[in-house]
């Protein structure tokens, strides 16, 4: 900002000089560079509202130069803008509304009706929201995933205005696909395509939810862009009557392994489920998912989230007999492991070779079909329903 305090005092000093003396004086009464150049918002204004309108006027005579820079995060940002032709009035190229929480400086030189040069110097404050939301984004950014993968966005506040937030998200993949969003209740949008991305797709998520009123007097906070790689085509397909996964690779078989799925009272949910988490051991406690306490496993291998209900695919030690078998779980689905877990095991096999976003189906168990909306499983849901709520 110095270099520009230093410019902009050289213009003033020009003006001194032109305006001042006889010639100004025979020119008539010099007017002060507030009558010459008529700014809005007004100088020092506070809490403008977004939808003021941001223009540079004269009444008479023509605008020389205008120059405006929007302070916001710490961060300055010219905003770009033109004289009309008549050289009478000056306004941004983006009619949309400002930028909240930010600051605007204007600084302008022109021409009065008598060729005086002034120059003036102005600065407002836009509206401070009390309240502000965000969208928490899968994948992560920079993430290479499966074919599977859905972009899924939660709110951390109700979206009431869904059109006004709908418009300013954008997700764009190459080679290009039609991807459609779907609302789940107020605060979940998740996007995907018709089908499966292919292997090697660039799919990019643009959120410009910044000053974007969700709700009255709640504003988005973003304006940042999510990249992420989809890598190989692997699908698993899990027969819980079968007691056996078969995973292919590009729609060829690699491997069937033994598996045991939900126990007659404690059934697996059929459907297309996503890979959503992946943990090289965890807790597993019957009472975090609606049991009662059948069992609390400190050191479950191996463990692949499929659902956000808690159903998981995940390395099996306390059953060693059971896959290939019998179903015994309470509804995930288990592979053969060994405690500590092993690569050498099904299950550590099958986890060094699974990404985020890996589509696993369950067919042949005594369950109902796992809501679109129960972790990734918007492929459980026609295309025709999905594009019906977006």
């Amino acid at each position: 900002m110095l270099a520009a305090a230093v410019t902009w005092a050289g213009l003033l000093a020009g003006v001194t000089a032109c305006s001042g003396g006889d010639l100004g004086e025979a020119l008539g009464k010099p007017r002060s560079p507030a009558e010459v150049i008529r700014v809005t918002p007004e100088d020092e204004s506070k809490g403008v509202k977004p939808e003021e309108r941001l223009q540079v006027r004269v009444p008479g005579g023509r605008l020389e130069k205008v120059k405006v820079v929007r302070t916001q995060d710490a961060q300055e940002f010219e905003v770009p803008g033109r004289i009309a032709d008549d050289g009478m009035s000056w306004e941004p190229r983006d009619k949309g509304p400002l930028a909240l929480a930010a600051t605007y400086e204007v600084d302008a030189v022109a021409l009065d009706g008598h060729g005086r040069r002034s120059a003036r110097h102005t600065s407002f404050r836009t509206f401070v929201p009390d309240e502000r939301f965000i969208a928490y984004v899968a994948p992560e950014n920079r993430s290479t995933v499966g074919t599977g993968m859905i972009v899924s966005l939660e709110f951390n506040r109700e979206i009431e205005d869904r059109e006004a937030v709908r418009r300013a998200i954008r997700v764009t993949s190459r080679p290009a696909v039609d991807i459609r969003p779907h609302w789940f209740g107020d605060t979940r949008v998740d996007f995907r395509p018709e089908r499966y991305w292919k292997p090697g797709t660039k799919v990019t998520v643009d959120l410009g939810l910044r000053d974007v009123e969700a709700a009255p007097g709640v504003y988005g906070l973003q304006d940042k862009s999510f990249v992420f790689t989809v890598g190989r085509s692997q699908e698993s397909l899990v027969d819980a009557a079968a007691h056996t996964m078969e995973v292919r690779r590009d729609g060829e078989l690699v491997s069937t392994v033994p598996i045991t799925a939900g126990a007659p009272k404690t059934t697996t949910y059929n459907g297309k489920m996503v890979v959503t988490e992946m943990l090289e051991v965890t807790r597993m406690n019957s009472r975090t998912v609606g049991f009662g306490g059948e069992y609390d496993i400190p050191d479950v291998p191996h463990a692949i989230r499929l659902t956000t209900s808690g159903t998981f695919l995940h390395g099996n030690y306390w059953a060693p007999d059971a896959p290939g078998k019998t179903n015994v779980s309470h509804g995930c689905v288990g592979l053969r492991d060994v405690k500590g877990g092993s690569s050498r095991t099904p299950a550590g096999w099958f986890f060094d070779r699974t990404l985020i976003g890996d589509v696993v189906e369950v067919i042949n168990s005594n369950d109902k079909k796992v809501a679109p909306d129960n972790g990734l499983g918007g492929w459980n849901m026609e295309w025709k329903d999905w594009v019906k709520n977006g």
